[in-house]
């Protein structure tokens, strides 16, 4: 288990912080949680559904296609070309943890490798004993996701009970047969089209229009997960030559018919 530390001076005074510079640490994850004011940007180049926590939805990009392969994130922790990256990785190594009903505190990902004792990276507490510039920074951020992240809470109540979310059946052809990818719900659109009348209003007011937009339009970049995933299994399987760096060359995918990847250079 991952040890989440509370920033505090007792803790922290002496000690620094460096930013990280890959996302080797996402690359098992295979869907990443989103908020309602990433939801434009993730549509443009990641597939967007919803998944159930307990009796409540949230939005979810789906990252990979098998459990504990991110496809997103190259073998060296670069992530892959200029697909959206989601707030939650941005974060990293930091994260708020509720601790009463109106308070959060800021933590620190203890074992991430990127909490140090030593003269490098940016310190946690200024000479004076305050938080420095650079934590500040991110307390802001986190903060703001979480009323954003209280704003999709209700986004997908609405949603949900109107009957506008429904499970989404995701089959993947592969050389050893079909594999199925289990969980995910998406918006239904023959029960969007129909809503009227104040079931309408309702999901407009609680902000479930572009939601379930942009929900819908993500879907065709599914494909494009498919084409990754099948790329990295030819190079696994040496039938892919690779660039000077090492890298695998994917200009073969922008003839594709869902995702042109030289929209993205």
């Amino acid at each position: 288990m991952p040890t989440i530390t509370p920033i505090s001076r007792d803790t922290h005074a002496t000690k620094r912080w460096k930013r990280r510079t890959d996302y080797k640490f996402a690359a098992s994850e295979v869907v990443a949680p989103l908020v309602v004011n990433e939801l434009p940007r993730a549509a443009s180049s990641l597939p967007i559904g919803f998944v159930a926590q307990g009796e409540h939805f949230v939005p979810a990009t789906v990252l990979g296609l098998a459990p504990g392969q991110n496809l997103l994130v190259a073998p060296d922790g670069r992530w892959f070309t200029a697909a959206y990256i989601p707030a939650v990785f941005r974060s990293y190594p930091f994260m708020l943890a509720q601790i009463s009903e109106d308070r959060e505190v800021l933590c620190v990902l203890e074992d991430s490798g990127l909490v140090t004792d030593g003269p490098e990276g940016e310190a946690f507490f200024d000479e004076d004993g305050a938080p420095s510039r650079p934590l500040a920074d991110v307390l802001s951020f986190l903060q703001q996701l979480s009323v954003n992240q209280k704003a999709t809470q209700r986004v997908c109540a609405a949603l949900k009970e109107h009957g506008l979310i429904q499970p989404w059946p995701i089959t993947i052809k592969t050389p050893a047969g079909d594999q199925n990818v289990e969980g995910m719900h998406r918006i239904d659109e023959v029960a969007l089209n129909a809503l009227a009348g104040e079931a309408f209003l309702n999901v407009r007011a609680a902000g479930g229009l572009p939601v379930a937009y942009c929900q819908l339009m993500s879907m065709q970049h599914l494909s494009g997960l498919v084409q990754l995933a099948a790329a990295r299994a030819e190079v696994a399987a040496r039938k892919l030559p690779v660039n000077e760096a090492g890298e695998l060359d994917l200009e073969f995918m922008n003839d594709g018919p869902m995702l042109d990847f030289s929209k993205f250079k």
